[in-house]
């Protein structure tokens, strides 16, 4: 199993670094495969299209990569890779997802987006999962999603255990939401796992975050927009609110949940998703104008 950084070798106590399994280390003849769908939206992602397609590879039964319009090569690299790609243009989060999801033949679906990958342990959990019957009793399985950003992983904080629910039988669908979509549990069984998922989040601060200022948008719209539906104005936001939003999420990450302990990189990443919270508001407030 692969290391987060945080063991120390046998000989001298020294301290190894993380590095994640290259696509080339997993074993992509899928011999003990389970009976689980890979599926994956992407776009532009042949830097990293092979890593997550390599690992789903190495579990699943199939792997779908949904792609919607890729001009670096991202469509060929994961069909080399064994993955059946569909094109199909961008029809939101929720409804790109919820296309890719129906390609799917398998009765479970895993679902991971470019930026993310199972290392060896995650797929050795994964098929002790399948094996336990447990699944039996679940329509849905939340796996554990660890973040890095820029090279420091996050082992504190809400970003190093993240509960996502990525595995899931083949029947569920996201619900519609302009950003953050997700998965309809209403009416589900759901149960948890220690099976985890890594998320290398961007490749450089400035692309995250123009990232988050695009969720920021999406999220304030959204949220107008649901407010027009209902025959209502806008959430009127209050002064200050943006402000303490941020100062909200720096004291739960930082200080409630350890978030500082992570280090100077952790704190880059913490003090963009403060700005992310405040900017929502101030969008919101826009709407309310």
């Amino acid at each position: 199993a692969h290391g987060d950084g945080s063991a120390r070798g046998k000989r001298g106590g020294r301290r190894r670094a993380w590095r994640p399994a290259r696509a080339g280390a997993y074993d992509s003849r899928m011999a003990d495969s389970l009976p689980l769908s890979g599926v994956v939206v992407a776009c532009n992602e042949a830097d990293r299209i092979a890593r997550c397609v390599a690992s789903l590879r190495a579990v699943c039964a199939e792997v779908v990569v949904v792609d919607s319009g890729s001009t670096d090569g991202t469509r060929e690299r994961a069909a080399a890779l064994g993955a059946r790609v569909v094109e199909q243009p961008w029809l939101g989060f929720a409804r790109q997802k919820n296309l890719a999801i129906a390609q799917a033949v398998q009765p479970w679906v895993l679902l991971l987006d470019a930026d993310e990958w199972l290392e060896h342990d995650a797929l050795d959990a994964l098929r002790a999962l399948f094996a336990s019957g447990r699944l039996d009793a679940a329509d849905v399985v939340t796996l554990r999603r660890r973040t890095r950003f820029l090279g420091s992983v996050m082992r504190f904080g809400s970003f190093a255990a993240e509960p996502v629910e990525r595995l899931f039988r083949a029947h569920c669908r996201h619900e519609v939401l302009a950003v953050h979509e997700r998965l309809d549990t209403r009416g589900q069984r759901v149960i948890g796992s220690t099976v985890r998922m890594e998320h290398d989040t961007a490749r450089s601060a400035a692309e995250y975050w123009a990232k988050l200022q695009r969720y920021a948008q999406l999220w304030a719209d959204e949220r107008a927009a649901r407010a027009a539906r209902s025959g209502s104005a806008p959430p009127r936001v209050p002064y200050g609110r943006a402000s303490a939003a941020a100062l909200a999420y720096l004291l739960k990450n930082l200080a409630l949940r350890g978030g500082a302990l992570d280090g100077p990189g952790a704190w880059r990443f913490h003090a963009l998703h403060a700005r992310y919270a405040a900017l929502k508001y101030r969008l919101l407030r826009r709407h309310w104008r």
